[in-house]
């Protein structure tokens, strides 16, 4: 079947919105502390966001469904760009990417960092300045490469020794390719040991303890397709301190001087990746751009002016911060089975559109939405549709115990590592993304259709 996209939506009557700051701590079932901004719970328990009644989308586009508030997307680039006026500020595309997305992160002046030719190609294809790119990843496909050449991006990020030659054996004669060379600091930040990228033993970056790095400087340096712009280092996600950040910039600035000493080479940028953490429950802490932003500019001032460098361009990464917050999954309930053990309240989606719970662990923060529950809450496990023990959405969540089939649940900050990271298991298609703003939504991306997947299988 064929989703067509449909007329925006009107704005629903609702409660006037009223000033909320995101980082405070709420009661979990009264607060909306980790919902975008423009969310409002009106007296009849219906949701809106973006001034449309999430229970309306989900009946025009059906369930799962994902709602993306653009005012939020756009609200949490300014606050970056607010917070690091003199740095670069790259959207990391792997926490998810559409064009309509891509198209508003351009136009709030932030870069991009890409992972695949597919990234790189869809959004340049929307209109994105490749010169604002970068191409990052462990093990680079010769199409990544042949792609970022061809499309002219503005760096790619070197991740093993043996890029060093591919690269340079790809750049045209007479041309050059600026890189940067991702840096194992051997810092160990992150919420989960599946997400920590800057210690040492694991496949990412080349190590700053053993003198790997050090070495593929000079190597890099020595090949004359290739400008060395600068050092990167992304010590992991869902951080919520600022010391590992701070210790990063103490580590990288003295392989800088290094190489400034070893080759004459001053580097002019320092990429410190992303990996802001955000809160998915209302009370879990998150990293304040703001507080991240004077402290790491003073602790570069510092380091540099101690090696005697001068400062050089900062560049940042956030990806979950911008857009994790402002999206919505929405799912219709399937079934409730009480056990001797605990409540389970099956919905129409689960691991092939999040698969996030069953791979680190993650708690979020369901609510019923569409009417307001009268009974008494319980303790409740929402699971997902699909046949595994581990496809659970959310645990030991206080749902009204009358939530009954066809009704509503919406989890919040469902915005980054959803539909990034969905497949089709069970040849079950992927949901589509509605976006909404001043009271009106449109489809951004459609639902991925029965049809689609028999059209990947093309014989016996």
């Amino acid at each position: 079947m064929t989703v067509t996209p449909l007329p925006p939506l009107p704005l629903s009557p609702a409660a006037p919105e009223r000033p909320r700051d995101h980082d405070q701590d709420q009661d979990q079932d009264e607060g909306l502390s980790v919902w975008p901004a423009s969310a409002v719970d009106r007296p009849d328990g219906r949701l809106t966001v973006g001034g449309v009644a999430l229970d309306e989308i989900a009946e025009r586009h059906g369930t799962p469904v994902y709602v993306l508030d653009e005012d939020e997307v756009r609200g949490r680039c300014r606050r970056y760009r607010d917070a690091f006026p003199e740095a670069d500020v790259h959207y990391a595309a792997k926490a998810f990417l559409c064009r309509a997305l891509a198209h508003w992160v351009e136009e709030e002046g932030l870069g991009l960092d890409v992972c695949s030719a597919g990234e790189l190609e869809l959004a340049v294809t929307t209109g994105f300045p490749p010169d604002r790119i970068l191409l990052h990843g462990n093990a680079k496909s010769p199409e990544d490469l042949r792609t970022a050449l061809r499309l002219g991006v503005g760096r790619i990020v070197i991740d093993s020794p043996a890029e060093i030659a591919r690269i340079a054996a790809a750049v045209p004669p007479g041309a050059e390719q600026k890189v940067m060379l991702r840096v194992t600091p051997g810092i160990g930040a992150g919420g989960h040991a599946k997400i920590r990228t800057g210690s040492e033993g694991q496949k990412f970056g080349l190590s700053l303890r053993d003198g790997h790095a050090q070495h593929a400087v000079a190597r890099v340096i020595g090949q004359p397709r290739l400008r060395l712009t600068g050092l990167h280092c992304h010590l992991g996600s869902q951080i919520t301190a600022v010391k590992p950040y701070l210790a990063a910039v103490r580590r990288l600035v003295g392989l800088m001087a290094r190489t400034r000493d070893l080759y004459g080479v001053v580097l002019p940028e320092l990429d410190l990746g992303g990996g802001h953490g955000v809160a998915y429950r209302p009370g879990d802490p998150v990293l304040d751009p703001a507080a991240l932003a004077h402290r790491v500019r003073a602790e570069l001032i510092e380091s540099c002016a101690g090696a005697g460098l001068p400062v050089p361009r900062l560049i940042i990464e956030p990806g979950r911060a911008i857009v994790g917050p402002a999206g919505v999954a929405v799912y219709r309930v399937l079934a409730v089975k009480a056990t001797a053990a605990r409540v389970f309240v099956a919905v129409d989606g689960g691991m092939s559109d999040n698969p996030r719970p069953a791979l680190y662990g993650v708690r979020y923060a369901p609510r019923l939405i569409g009417r307001r529950g009268a009974a008494e809450r319980v303790a409740t496990t929402v699971a997902g549709r699909h046949c595994e023990a581990g496809d659970v959405l959310a645990q030991d969540v206080p749902l009204p115990a009358d939530v009954h089939p066809g009704d509503l649940l919406a989890v919040p900050v469902a915005g980054a590592y959803h539909l990034s990271m969905a497949s089709s298991y069970n040849l079950v298609g992927r949901p589509p993304v509605v976006a909404v703003s001043a009271g009106t939504s449109r489809l951004l991306v459609r639902r991925e259709t029965l049809e689609d997947l028999r059209a990947r299988d093309v014989g016996l």
